[in-house]
C-alpha cells in the first residue's frame, strides 16, 4: 500500500530533480534513496530474493563474464 506524502524542498532541488530524474521518477528516487535509513533491513533475505530474479542473475552473470577478460589485458 502506498501513501501520499507531500513535502517542502528549495526551488533550485525542485529544478534538478525535474532536470536529472524526471517528473514522473522522483517519488520513486527519493522513497529508493530514503528506504534503507527508515526500515529494518535483512540483507540476508533481500540477496536471496535478488538471487530468485532469473533475468537479473543471467544479466549479471554476462557483465561477469565480459569484464573478467579485460582485467588480464591491461598493463602492469
Amino acid at each position: 500500500m502506498q501513501k501520499k506524502l507531500t513535502i517542502t524542498v528549495d526551488d533550485e532541488v525542485y529544478e534538478g530533480l525535474h532536470k536529472v530524474i524526471g517528473p514522473r521518477r522522483i517519488s520513486r528516487f527519493i522513497e529508493d534513496l530514503v528506504r534503507p535509513h527508515v526500515t529494518e533491513h535483512d540483507l540476508e533475505a533481500s540477496y536471496a530474493e535478488m538471487a530468485q530474479d532469473e533475468v537479473r542473475e543471467q544479466q549479471a552473470l554476462e557483465w561477469a563474464e565480459g569484464t573478467s577478460g579485460d582485467a588480464g589485458d591491461e598493463p602492469r
